[in-house]
């Protein structure tokens, strides 16, 4: 059994006394948005319980007992990365189809830019056979792709059929390659070209829906 150990107790200061307060939950709840930030400019592997411990000012000891160990640890950090992801890439609730995707396609590229250290890695461990990450990866894949098929009150977006969602599924995987190649390597192509190529794929694809 994992013994507990609490965190250092505050000597002085506000904000020393309020972190030692916090409720197990909150404390969970604070490592792991800590995760998140540290996982935007580094990759999986360079995400340590230590490195994180320190940033924190807790002990090892305590995160092990929120987390159990670095995997564990690190898929919490990805999942909680991937929900982000799926909620400021939520697209506006009004507005014309065509311009509620390009809002949610720009969403998408600023959170990619953003965190691009961890989101690599997380798409590189879902591909590399981790079925952990495999599932947080597919978790948010069908997250974003599901929510295209909502029907507002103009009516579908896009058909809810079974070639429908085949479909999506590959625009999606098209638009994550178009956007990782172009912010490795930019060349000629603007921010606003790359933006109007990924959201104006996806109608265009449609059309050729049987």
């Amino acid at each position: 059994m994992t013994r507990h150990i609490d965190p250092p107790r505050a000597t002085s200061g506000s904000s020393s006394t309020t972190r030692s307060r916090l409720s197990p939950a909150l404390r969970r709840e604070q490592l792991l948005e800590m995760g998140v930030r540290l996982l935007a400019t580094r990759s999986l592997d360079e995400l340590s319980i230590d490195h994180l411990a320190e940033e924190a000012g807790v002990s090892r000891g305590l995160l092990y007992h929120y987390f159990g160990g670095k995997q564990e640890f690190r898929e919490a950090v990805c999942r909680r990365a991937a929900d982000e992801l799926v909620a400021r890439t939520a697209p506006p609730a009004d507005g014309e189809p065509a311009d509620r995707l390009l809002a949610s396609v720009a969403a998408y590229l600023d959170y990619v830019i953003g965190n691009r250290q961890g989101y690599v890695s997380l798409v590189r461990g879902a591909a590399g056979g981790n079925a952990a990450l495999r599932q947080v990866y597919d978790d948010a894949r069908a997250a974003l792709t599901d929510r295209i098929f909502t029907t507002d009150a103009r009516g579908e977006v896009v058909p809810d059929t079974p070639a429908a969602r085949l479909l999506v599924r590959g625009w999606a995987a098209l638009a994550e390659e178009l956007v990782l190649t172009w912010i490795a390597e930019p060349g000629e192509v603007s921010r606003d070209e790359l933006l109007r190529l990924v959201a104006g794929s996806l109608p265009a694809l449609v059309t050729t829906l049987p």
